[in-house]
């Protein structure tokens, strides 16, 4: 038999070892479970620390951490959501003078019509006017890996002594070049056949000339009703016929300049104040009228489908390059508004079939249609309502009349 004595002694050892043991999972914060130590849930106490989110990381920092947990976590990768970024996409960019916002998103997107989805999460970016020379705009990824451009603004750099520095000239980088629609903005760019018929016209130029310029005077007739002001010269192109209707939407008008006319009579004096191109007898002239230049262009997709073609080319040449101004043979009734992107589509071409020469045959009379091939890209600038006049923004071969233009 054991004594009492052994018994308290081996009694008070295992009592000394629970609590030892009891002591050491209070100060670890951990308790024991068949698949090792796990974290402790007590019921009363501190409360938890709150975790932080995880801010927002540009590439590089990204990279880094996956290169940090490589290791040992294994990831399987998802596509990030949203419009897919170019592989080359600056991971930082400074805005110079000269720069568009079609350009800068040209950079970062291979779709730059959808700039709005990673840019609209900063406010400071939501409007390309807000944009200047100098800023700085950075690539980074959101929570869910979708990607976002941010923006610091240039005042906020700082620069090192002996540095020196002079404000930067001039407002927001533009949406697009202005510059090479300015001829069409605010001013009528599609004539009726009426328009034609009661519009004043440049009937002789003053001393004999064949065309004038600016500061040269005009004589202008059919005056009409017309009041004394500021008009517009437009030389009368051809007519822009509809592809696929046979149908005249109108005729084309191209800016050559202003006159300003300031009494009205049988043969009203005009002098030219502002030139784009040369004045010619029979040039017709339109009241100028500022209150329809859009205010802002947007490039954006259309709500809608689009499925048209280029009719007419400005100046009339044959083929089509960047900044070129077109006509498409769709306009508001189409669904088609200012500031919509438009593929253009290069119409197949029909080639002889030379699959056959391997069989040894000697006449070979097929054909074959080849596909359209996506060629570029077109802003709607200004519309009407069975046509509209958009800016070739970037091509990737020669465009040409006819091809078609579709919803991106």
């Amino acid at each position: 038999m054991v004594s009492n004595q052994a018994l308290e002694r081996t009694s008070s050892r295992v009592s000394g070892l629970v609590s030892g043991l009891a002591v050491l999972t209070l100060a670890s914060g951990c308790q024991t479970s068949a698949n090792g130590p796990v974290l402790a849930t007590p019921d009363s106490g501190p409360a938890p620390v709150a975790v932080a989110p995880a801010p927002q990381q540009n590439a590089v920092e990204a990279a880094l951490a996956r290169e940090t947990a490589g290791g040992s976590v294994s990831v399987t990768p998802q596509p990030a959501p949203g419009p897919a970024l170019k592989p080359d996409a600056p991971l930082s960019y400074t805005v110079k003078r000269g720069d568009t916002l079609w350009g800068i998103a040209s950079m970062y997107l291979r779709d730059p019509w959808l700039w709005p989805e990673i840019w609209h999460v900063n406010p400071a970016v939501q409007n390309p006017h807000l944009i200047f020379p100098g800023d700085v705009l950075t690539l980074a990824y959101g929570a869910d890996g979708s990607p976002q451009v941010t923006l610091a603004r240039g005042d906020a750099v700082r620069v090192q002594p002996l540095v020196r520095s002079s404000e930067l000239s001039g407002g927001a980088i533009p949406t697009i070049p202005y510059e090479a629609i300015a001829a069409f903005l605010g001013k009528p760019s599609v004539l009726s056949a009426d328009e034609l018929n009661r519009s004043p016209r440049v009937g002789a130029l003053r001393d004999r000339h064949v065309i004038g310029a600016l500061g040269h005077d005009l004589f202008v007739t059919n005056m009409g009703d017309n009041s004394p002001g500021r008009y517009n010269i437009l030389r009368v192109g051809d007519a822009m016929v509809d592809p696929e209707t046979k149908r005249v939407l109108g005729y084309m008008g191209v800016f050559a300049g202003v006159a300003e006319i300031e009494k009205v009579e049988n043969l009203s004096r005009a002098r030219v104040i502002d030139s784009a191109r040369e004045t010619a007898a029979g040039d017709v002239l339109v009241p100028e009228d500022l209150s329809v230049v859009p205010s802002d262009i947007v490039p954006h997709a259309p709500s809608q489908p689009v499925d048209g073609q280029i009719m007419a080319v400005i100046d009339g040449v044959s083929l089509i390059g960047q900044y070129e101004v077109v006509a498409l043979n769709r306009g508001a009734n189409h669904g088609v508004g200012v500031g919509h992107v438009l593929a253009i589509e290069r119409a197949g071409e029909l080639v002889r079939d030379g699959s056959c020469r391997r069989s040894g045959l000697k006449l070979c009379r097929g054909t074959l249609q080849l596909p359209n091939e996506r060629a570029g890209a077109v802003v709607v600038f200004k519309a009407y309502d069975q046509m509209s006049y958009g800016l070739v923004l970037q091509t990737t071969m020669p465009v040409a009349v006819n091809d078609r233009v579709r919803s991106p």
